[in-house]
């Protein structure tokens, strides 16, 4: 027993050798699983099986040699405790029947119901009118989209942080973690739109570029991966819109530059001039005339009627944004499109991520009030200084949350 040990234990293809002075329980049962590291290795292994392994941590494993097993504890990125994993030590397996099962780990770190939970009775809803002043939050959306009453908002439009777009707008360093975060965005969204209303997102696919001239450059697909969680999180797909830039736009992102010089076959790749913009509806079995039919205010309906030249296809042809104090600004044009054809005047119009607070602007200007959160101070301080001119006298009406209102200019006193 006081003599040197060399156990050589395998776990897939990596070999460790372990010199000590003693037996340790594990290793004097012939078991396969006999130190932490290999435990977190195995749970490591299984987390990237299911896609959980950027969005999850693995605890302190235990051994419990009465049942020749180890429990490893799963938290989230806030220390809570989510689930456990449990290994057969003699195998290395992990026990599906004793480990917390994935779909319910998702749950927990989405914070949503847990399944079994009794659902709330529904009951039939007159059209309601939301009570919500035009509203200016600093801080994260998740925790601000928490404090609004439920279906308050008429209209949902934004433009998320484009993934590692810019350095200095993204504060995501793995894609699970964005899409995580989006998910659960998009899941307390549903809860503050009304029934059978719009959510209007505008995003583009994202090129990560190669760290060496030894890799490849990779683009994400973001628009399409988003249009996944919507669909679970309960919408209905209604519109794919391509919104066109001029075609010297996208020569900044320097894809096709290479095939331009060289022209040789297989390094094509198309300069990306275009964004989406998905339009989706909270799943409802209202029909869209509903809306129509049943509006409290018969005349605000005839009020909001889309003059001519509207858009009639799904290609619409506006120029960029260049406002330089935002890294990723989109045109007041494509925001007054959105909020015209998707609601009334009088409505609610969310901007979960307001950057610089165009939504806040296009809907002042539509007769719509807004509900505008961001989290980056300077972008607040931008609003600020630009809400007087959307509202003129009616901007001291502003509620703000989260930051101190702009002092009142000379012209209102």
């Amino acid at each position: 027993m006081g003599q040197s040990v060399r156990v050589r234990v395998r776990l897939g293809i990596r070999e460790r050798r372990i010199s000590r002075n003693t037996r340790l329980v594990a290793e004097s049962r012939r078991y396969l699983v006999t130190t932490v590291a290999q435990a977190r290795t195995i749970v490591s292994t299984w987390l990237q099986a299911i896609g959980l392994h950027n969005a999850v941590q693995i605890g302190l494993p235990e051994i419990d040699d009465r049942h020749h097993i180890w429990r490893v504890g799963l938290r989230s990125g806030r220390r809570t405790t989510i689930g456990e994993v449990v290994i057969d030590a003699y195998t290395t397996e992990v026990l599906a029947d004793k480990t917390t099962k994935p779909d319910l780990l998702e749950t927990r770190l989405l914070q949503k119901p847990e399944p079994g939970a009794a659902p709330l009775p529904r009951t039939p809803a007159p059209y309601s009118v939301s009570k919500l002043r035009n509203t200016i939050g600093q801080g994260d959306c998740t925790d601000l989209i928490d404090q609004m009453p439920t279906g308050s908002v008429d209209l949902i439009f934004t433009s998320p942080p484009y993934f590692n777009a810019r350095p200095e707008y993204s504060e995501y360093e793995v894609y699970e973690q964005y899409l995580l975060k989006m998910r659960g965005v998009i899941r307390r969204c549903s809860r503050v739109l009304s029934e059978g209303r719009f959510f209007v997102m505008n995003s583009s696919p994202v090129l990560l570029r190669r760290s060496s001239r030894n890799e490849a450059s990779r683009r994400l697909a973001v628009p399409f991966d988003l249009h996944r969680v919507f669909i679970e999180e309960g919408f209905d797909f209604i519109d794919d819109i391509v919104w066109v830039k001029p075609e010297g736009a996208g020569w900044a992102t320097g894809r096709g530059r290479r095939f331009a010089a060289d022209r040789n076959p297989l390094q094509y790749k198309a300069v990306p001039v275009t964004e989406y913009v998905m339009v989706y509806r909270k799943r409802t079995d209202r029909l869209i005339d509903w809306h129509i039919r049943n509006h409290p205010d018969p005349q605000l309906v005839l009020d909001s009627k889309i003059p001519d030249g509207y858009e009639k296809t799904n290609v619409w042809r506006i120029q960029p944004s260049t406002r330089s104090e935002h890294p990723a600004p989109f045109p007041i044009a494509l925001a007054e499109r959105v909020i015209k054809y998707y609601s009334f005047k009088g409505d609610v119009v969310l901007d979960p991520f307001a950057g610089s607070g165009t939504v806040g602007a296009a809907a002042s200007r539509l007769a719509r009030r807004f509900v505008l959160f961001e989290i980056n101070p300077e972008y607040v301080k931008l609003m600020q200084s630009d809400v007087e001119n959307w509202l003129g006298k009616n901007a001291d009406q502003v509620l703000w949350i989260g930051c101190e209102p702009p002092a009142p200019s000379l012209c209102l006193l």
